[in-house]
């Protein structure tokens, strides 16, 4: 009999707090919930990127509204039972980073980070404290946001070797830019509306996540595995 995997969607943007999302976060939690899902990170575009928040108000706000989405999710969570844990999407010239591990309280202590003019000197910085850094997406390219592609192989602790949202051949060529520089392979389903996805990614356990920091460690010690399918396969499994 084969050992049960617990599935966790690492990529997730919610409304309002993503400009670019549509799902709300109950709609998201309870899709996620119906696919049989254990849990969900919350990784919306930080106030670098693509959040619908006024970027001339003071950081702490700014940082205040980022959580929001999440500290909803997380009472959701617990009322419908799946689990709900934060993450961070940040963005610098057309590259995105998923970042895990980093609470609201770290980001309200750390307004200085914002500061770093090389994006490879903040996410030292944050890999210091402890953080799991992912390139997201790194071979998608849409000129109207990129002049190039760019990679940050020595700033980095994986790519994701899969996301829903690009094609078959940008996922290979981050698979082998990962194997290239032994960097960590993972998955995401970069998920922005739940009613219309039919793709999904994510990472899968052999037992239950309890925290941020179980997630770190364990992705870094390589216990985690990327996953992929169609929300049909899934629900064909259940």
């Amino acid at each position: 009999m084969a050992m049960k995997k617990y599935l966790y969607e690492t990529h997730l943007h919610t409304s309002p707090v993503s400009r670019c999302a549509t799902g709300k976060v109950r709609d998201h939690l309870e899709h996620y919930k119906r696919l049989g899902y254990a849990g969900v990170f919350i990784t919306n575009h930080f106030i670098d990127g693509n959040m619908d928040f006024d970027k001339s108000r003071p950081y702490e706000e700014q940082i205040e509204f980022y959580f929001s989405d999440y500290e909803e999710a997380v009472k959701i969570g617990r009322e419908i039972g799946i689990s709900v844990f934060s993450g961070i999407e940040s963005s610098y010239q057309g590259s995105d980073f998923l970042i895990y591990g980093l609470d609201k309280a770290w980001f309200l202590a750390h307004p200085e980070i914002m500061d770093f003019e090389r994006k490879g000197d903040q996410l030292a910085k944050m890999r210091e404290a402890g953080a799991l850094v992912i390139h997201a997406h790194p071979f998608y390219y849409y000129p109207k946001y990129h002049d190039h592609i760019k990679l940050y192989p020595g700033s980095v602790d994986g790519v994701e070797v899969y996301n829903a949202h690009r094609t078959d051949a940008a996922n290979e060529m981050a698979r082998l830019y990962a194997e290239s520089y032994g960097l960590i392979p993972f998955a995401g389903s970069d998920n922005h509306d739940s009613t219309r996805e039919k793709l999904l990614g994510g990472m899968q356990s052999d037992t239950l996540i309890t925290d941020e920091a179980d997630f770190v460690t364990r992705v870094k010690n390589g216990e985690l595995e990327p996953f992929r399918f169609t929300v049909d396969e899934r629900l064909a499994m259940l």
